[in-house]
This record gives C-alpha cells, sequence and structure tokens, in this order.
C-alpha cells in the first residue's frame, strides 16, 4: 500500500503539483486580465497607504534609540526599552491618558446616539423640502476645517463679549469662560464635535433605514401601531448592526481624541483636562525635540490600537456576523 508520503515523493504526484501550480497562476493571470480596470482603480489608493502609511512605520525604530538627528537613524545607538520605562513613569503621562480615554468615552457615549436619533427623526419627516433642508444645514459642519469651527466658537463662546455670554448676562447670571475654564473645557470640547459630525454620521444610518421594507411598516399601521412604537419595533432593530459596527470601529479609536481639534481650542489654563496623548507627543517631539520619546508613545498607541482594531473585529462577528476587517 502507497502512503500519502510515498505518493508526494513519486515523480508524478510532483508534475501534477506542478501542474496544478501554473493552472492556479494562468487562472489568476486572466482573472487580473479581465479586471484590469478594477485593479488599476485600486492602485493609487494602495499606493497612498504603502508610501504615507507603511513606510514611515520603519522611522519607529527611533522609539528603541537615542535618536540624534546628526547620526541618523541607523547610527544612532539602540537604548532598548528605556524610553518607554521613562513614559510610563512619568506621572503627567497618567494624567494625559487619562484624558484621552475620558475625552474618548464622553465622544463615544455621547456621540454614537446623536446621530442615530437625528437620523430617526429625519426619517419621519414627510415634507421632502424641509427633510433635505435640514440634512444640508446639519452635516454642512462636517466639510468645515476645525480652524474655521474655533472661530464660530470663539465668537459665540468669548468670556468678553460672545454671544452666549451675552445672553446669560442679559437673564441676570455671570459670565462664564467656556474656553478656559476646566470645568467646561471638555463639554464645549465633546459637543463641537458632536456637532460638526452629527448630519454626516447620521446619512449612515439614513442609507440603513432606506434599507428597510415598507411591507414592515404598513403591516404595523395596519395593526394600529403608532409612530413611536414602529420606531422602536421596526427602525431600531433595522438599523442596529449598522450601530454595532460603527460602535465597534470607533472602539478602535479610544485613544485618539482628535488632536486637531484639542491643538487649536486648549490653552495651558486647561492642560490638567484638555492634554491628550497626541498634543503632549507634538509639544515632546516636534517643540522640545525629543523624537525618541514621542516614537515611543506613537509605539504605544499603535500596539493599543491593534489590539483593540482585532478585539472590535472579533466582536463584530460575534454579535453581527460579519467582522470589520476580515
Amino acid at each position: 500500500m502507497v502512503t500519502k508520503a510515498h505518493e508526494l515523493g513519486h515523480p508524478e504526484a510532483r508534475t501534477s503539483q506542478g501542474v496544478r501550480k501554473d493552472g492556479a497562476l494562468k487562472r489568476a493571470f486572466r482573472e487580473f486580465r479581465n479586471q484590469r480596470v478594477l485593479y488599476l482603480m485600486v492602485l493609487p489608493g494602495l499606493l497612498y497607504f504603502l508610501i504615507f502609511r507603511y513606510y514611515p512605520m520603519y522611522g519607529a525604530i527611533i522609539a528603541f534609540k537615542d535618536y540624534r538627528v546628526t547620526d541618523g537613524i541607523t547610527g544612532s545607538p539602540w537604548v532598548g526599552l528605556e524610553h518607554f520605562r521613562e513614559v510610563f513613569s512619568s506621572t503627567y503621562f497618567t494624567n494625559v491618558l487619562s484624558n484621552t480615554l475620558l475625552i474618548s468615552a464622553y465622544r463615544f457615549f455621547f456621540g454614537i446616539p446623536a446621530p442615530i436619533l437625528l437620523a430617526l427623526m429625519l426619517n419621519e419627516v414627510r415634507i421632502t423640502w424641509f427633510k433635505k433642508s435640514v440634512q444640508t444645514v446639519t452635516y454642512l459642519p462636517h466639510f468645515l476645517s476645525w480652524v474655521v469651527i474655533y472661530g464660530i466658537l470663539s465668537i459665540m463662546l468669548s468670556s468678553s463679549d460672545g454671544l452666549v455670554n451675552k445672553a446669560i448676562v442679559g437673564a441676570g447670571g455671570a459670565k462664564i469662560s467656556f474656553l478656559s475654564d476646566p470645568d467646561w473645557f471638555r463639554s464645549v470640547l465633546v459637543a463641537s464635535g458632536i456637532w460638526k459630525e452629527i448630519g454626516w454620521s447620521a446619512i449612515i444610518y439614513l442609507a440603513a433605514l432606506t434599507a428597510i421594507s415598507t411591507e414592515l411598516y404598513e403591516a404595523a399601521s395596519v395593526d394600529g401601531a403608532s409612530r413611536l412604537r414602529k420606531i422602536w419595533d421596526i427602525s431600531l432593530p433595522g438599523i442596529l448592526p449598522v450601530v454595532a459596527l460603527v460602535s465597534l470601529l470607533n472602539l478602535g479609536n479610544l485613544l485618539s481624541a482628535g488632536f486637531e481639534q484639542v491643538f487649536l481650542m486648549y490653552n495651558p489654563g486647561v492642560y490638567s483636562v484638555g492634554d491628550i496623548i497626541d498634543t503632549w507627543v507634538y509639544r515632546q517631539g516636534i517643540q522640545n525635540f525629543q523624537f525618541s520619546v514621542a516614537a515611543a508613545v506613537g509605539v504605544f498607541k499603535g500596539v493599543i490600537g491593534l489590539i483593540l482594531i482585532v478585539s472590535c473585529n472579533w466582536l463584530a462577528k460575534r454579535f453581527t456576523g460579519k467582522g470589520v476587517i476580515w
């Protein structure tokens, strides 16, 4: 009786394997030739990620070196995990990490329900021109830069002549330093972020609502269900998989609290509540020229982000049956 090992070692077996490989290569080439237009369309995006995302990862090795600009990356001496120990032993890094997690948590718990609620309300509007007008007004801030948004917030929330403080004083209250008071800064940060993105995020849920069969709503109407009951029993369950996927993707960005927004809005008076990992890395790496320390924090963020993304992908498969990545 010829064993499988003998069969694999037999010349005829090796020949058949070679034929199968050649056949697979021919099929792959034929597939590429038939879909070459689609592959060419993917090429610019692929090159972008290779050049601007993956190639710069080579520079992350300075996190394990005492990097000096004059010596370059290869000439700088290795120091192992010294910079990581320096970062994790810093009491200020603990404060920065807690600020990042708190701001991200506030964004998650208040930012996820807001566009869902807006999409559900817009889905119930029957006046087409009003619905389109509200959509346009709500997602327009998404296209404004944070520089413009900060200018608007300064006009509205200025402690000296801001419109909001004028209204508060007119009602008999005292002025509030929204942008420089630690008690208010996080609230303004989170609220302005939700306001900027609520309309754009609602588009995803509106698209999911349009996929729900109208027969379900008609059947519910025949049974005498109210609008609120139809929203609760039909609309919300219909968009639940999308809500789960979006929520899990946001969990993967837990250590990214929005560098551009925080960098433009914060000041030394609110560092205790507003300084996040990204702004701290900017000051350490760019302003203080501690490139290796900044790279060590970047590697730490990358590892945590990878763990979160893989975990979110597992959770997405478990609860929705479809993975985020694969």
